[in-house]
C-alpha cells in the first residue's frame, strides 16, 4: 500500500473513532454517572445509596402517591385509632383509600384505612370478620393496629374467636412506635420525689398502654398501686377510669370529683371521700389538652424514656393471614417503602401527615397540627410551665429488624415489651385478664425473615440505635428499685433462685431502652468493710456482665454504670437477719 493510501485509512480511522466517542458522550453511555441502587421486593423498588457506610445511607426521595384511587387491588380494611406512629402506613397507603403511585396498591392491595379509636370495637370487628370470611371467604380482611403493649390485654379476644373457629394473628411488621407522645403526667413534685404520688389518682382508659406506663413506674420505684378503681387507698396510687384517652384528659381538666370508699391495708372501711384527678395517663392530643386547657402537669415518664414500650401492632386473624400470604407480604413490602421516605424526607413526612388529618376527620386539626406534634414540641402550658408534647417515630425495614430481633446479635424487643406488659395486667387485674395469649402463638416472623433474604447483601438503610457516652452521670432519675438478686454468701455468682429476677430486670430495662442504667451494690455489715466493699462493687459488676452477655444490643457500650457502696447506705437495720438481709442488695436507677 502506499504512503498516501495509508494515510487516508488512518484519516478515515480517526474520523470513525471521532464520531463514535461523540455519539456515547452524546447519549451519556460512556461517562454516565452510577445507577442509584435499589433493592426489589415485589412490585416496588426500595431505592439505597451505592456503597459507603451503612450508616451514612441516604434513601432517594421517591415520587410521592397521587390523590385519585387505584381502584384495584385485594380489599383490605385497616382499623387505627388517632395515633402519629402511622405516618409511614398513611404514605403507603397515599390516602384513606390506596391511591395511583402508592406503594400499597403497586403492591396489589386496595386498602382502606378507618378510625377506630374504641379498643372494644375493633376486638368485635375482628369477632365479626372472622364470621364473615368462614362464611364467605372472599369478604375483604381486617387488621387492626393497637399499642404493642396493650397487645396482652387484647388477646382477650381470643376466647370469641376461637369460637369462629380461628384466633389472632400479628402482621409482623411495625409502622413506627409512640416517642413521647403516650405519657404520664403529673405533679412537678412527683419527679424529685415519687413516693409523693401515693394516696393521689391517676385518670386513664385502663388496661392499655397509657395505663401501662404509669404502672411500669410505679413498680421501677417500688410504688403500692391501687388495681380496684371504685376505692380509694391512701397508701397507693390509685387510678380514675376513663372511657378513652381524651376523656383521662378532661377528668382532669374538669376537676370533677368521684365518691370512693376509702381502704386500709386492703380492708373497707365503710367511710366515703371525693377523690379528683391529680395526675393523667394520655398521649396526645390529649397532653395538648390538658397544657392548653388547665396547665399545672409536667411529664412524669413518657414512651420517650421507654422508649421500647408501644411499637405499633397490628393484628388480623389467623384465617385472613394463612389466605392470603401474598397479600401479607405486599402490605410489609409497601409499609417497607413508606417508612424509609418518611423518615429520610421532609416532603414525605408532610404528605403523610396530611392523609392522616383527613383520615382522622377532625376538621380543627389539619395535617400541620399532626405534624408539628409527630416531632414533638416543647411549648409553655396555660401556667407557663414548659412541658413536652407529641413524639412519635416510623420505622423502616431495619427498625423491624431490631424490634424482632432479627438483626445480627439482636434481642426480640417486643417478646421482651409483651410479657414484661402480660405480666403486669395479669397480676394486678385477675378476674379482668386471668391469662394472656403465649406471643409465639400470634407471632411468625417467616415473611419478614423471607423479605430479609431478599434484602441480603443489599445496601440498607440503618435501624435507628440510641447512643450512650461512658463518661456521663444520670443527671434525672427516672425511677430507683431495689431488686432482691439472690447471691451465694459471701461471693458475687448467682444462686439458681437469682435467674428468674434477673430475667424480670431484664425485661423491665429492654422496655426503657433510651435510659441510662445505673447498677449499685450494697452488703449488709458483716466482715470487713474494705471486703463489702468490693464485694459490692463484684456483685454490680456481675448483674452488669450478665445483662451485657445476654445482650449487647440492648445493653451498648456505656449504658451501664456501676457503682459500689459497701455497707455505708443501709435501708434497715443491720440488728436483725431480716435488716441484713433487706441491705445485701443490688438497687438499679433509670435516668437521662
Amino acid at each position: 500500500m502506499t504512503t498516501r493510501g495509508k494515510i487516508l485509512i488512518g484519516l478515515l480511522l480517526v474520523g470513525i473513532l471521532y464520531f463514535g466517542i461523540n455519539k456515547l458522550i452524546a447519549s451519556n453511555t460512556l461517562f454516565k454517572k452510577a445507577d442509584t441502587q435499589s433493592v426489589m421486593l415485589n412490585s416496588i423498588e426500595l431505592p439505597t445509596a451505592t456503597g459507603g457506610n451503612r450508616a451514612n445511607i441516604v434513601v432517594p426521595l421517591a415520587p410521592l402517591p397521587g390523590t385519585a384511587p387505584a381502584d384495584k387491588g385485594t380489599p383490605l380494611t385497616w382499623e387505627v385509632m388517632a395515633w402519629n406512629s402511622q405516618m409511614a402506613g398513611m404514605l403507603a397507603n397515599g390516602g384513606p383509600r390506596s391511591t395511583m403511585g402508592s406503594a400499597a396498591a403497586a403492591n396489589g392491595l386496595d386498602m382502606q384505612i378507618v378510625r377506630q379509636d374504641d379498643v372494644s370495637k375493633m376486638q368485635a370487628d375482628l369477632v365479626k370478620n372472622a364470621l364473615d370470611l368462614q362464611s364467605n371467604p372472599a369478604t375483604p380482611g381486617l387488621i387492626v393496629s393497637i399499642m404493642g403493649d396493650g397487645l396482652p390485654g387484647f388477646s382477650a379476644v381470643q376466647t370469641e374467636l376461637k369460637k369462629a373457629g380461628t384466633q389472632l394473628q400479628i402482621i409482623p411488621y411495625s409502622v413506627g412506635k409512640s416517642f413521647g407522645e403516650d405519657k404520664l403526667m403529673g405533679p412537678k413534685e412527683w419527679l424529685d420525689n415519687p413516693k409523693t404520688a401515693l394516696g393521689k389518682t391517676v385518670a386513664c382508659y385502663l388496661r392499655d398502654g397509657d395505663q401501662n406506663i404509669a404502672l411500669k413506674w410505679c413498680a421501677d420505684n417500688g410504688l403500692k398501686v391501687n388495681p380496684d378503681e371504685t376505692t380509694y387507698d391512701p397508701e397507693a396510687v390509685n387510678f380514675m377510669a376513663a372511657s378513652d384517652f381524651l376523656v383521662a384528659a378532661e377528668k382532669y381538666i374538669l376537676g370533677k370529683p368521684e365518691a370512693r370508699t376509702k381502704v386500709v391495708n386492703g380492708k373497707n372501711t365503710g367511710v366515703k371521700v371525693d377523690v379528683v384527678a391529680d395526675a393523667v395517663a394520655t398521649w396526645t392530643p390529649g397532653d395538648v389538652n390538658i397544657a392548653k386547657q388547665r396547665g399545672g402537669l409536667v411529664n412524669i415518664v413518657s414512651t420517650k424514656d421507654y422508649s421500647n414500650q408501644m411499637p405499633n401492632i397490628m393484628v388480623t386473624t389467623k384465617r385472613w393471614y394463612d389466605a392470603h400470604p401474598k397479600e401479607v407480604m405486599g402490605l410489609m413490602t409497601a409499609f417497607a417503602v413508606a417508612g424509609d421516605q418518611v423518615k429520610s424526607h421532609p416532603e414525605a413526612l408532610s404528605r403523610a401527615a396530611d392523609i392522616e388529618a383527613t383520615v382522622y376527620g377532625d376538621q380543627d386539626k389539619p395535617g400541620a397540627y399532626w405534624l408539628k406534634y409527630y416531632k414533638g414540641v416543647s411549648e409553655a402550658d396555660r401556667n407557663g410551665e414548659v412541658v413536652e408534647l407529641g413524639g412519635s417515630k416510623a420505622f423502616n425495614f431495619s427498625d423491624n429488624l431490631s424490634l424482632f430481633g432479627l438483626d445480627e446479635g439482636g434481642t426480640n424487643i417486643y417478646a421482651a415489651v409483651y410479657k414484661t406488659f402480660g405480666d403486669v395486667q395479669s397480676k394486678l387485674y385477675p378476674k379482668e385478664l386471668p391469662s394472656y395469649v403465649p406471643l409465639n402463638e400470634m407471632l411468625d416472623l417467616k415473611p419478614l425473615q423471607q423479605l430479609q433474604t431478599q434484602y441480603k447483601g443489599k445496601a440498607l438503610a440503618p435501624a435507628e440505635t440510641q447512643q450512650f457516652a461512658a463518661g456521663d452521670e444520670i443527671r434525672q432519675s427516672v425511677s430507683k428499685r431495689a431488686w432482691n438478686i439472690e447471691f451465694n454468701s459471701g461471693q458475687s455468682s448467682f444462686t439458681p433462685a437469682a435467674e428468674r429476677e434477673l430475667n424480670q430486670l431484664f425485661n423491665d430495662l429492654v422496655v426503657a431502652g433510651r435510659l441510662k442504667v445505673a447498677v449499685h451494690g450494697h452488703t449488709d455489715n458483716t466482715g470487713d468493710p474494705s471486703r463489702n466493699q468490693q464485694l459490692s462493687e463484684d456483685r454490680a459488676m456481675a448483674v452488669q456482665h450478665w445483662l451485657e452477655t445476654k445482650s449487647h444490643s440492648a445493653f451498648p457500650d456505656g449504658r451501664i454504670q456501676v457503682y459500689a457502696h459497701g455497707a455505708t447506705e443501709p435501708v434497715a437495720s443491720n440488728a436483725t437477719p431480716d435488716g441484713k438481709a433487706k441491705n445485701r442488695r443490688v438497687e438499679v436507677v433509670l435516668g437521662n
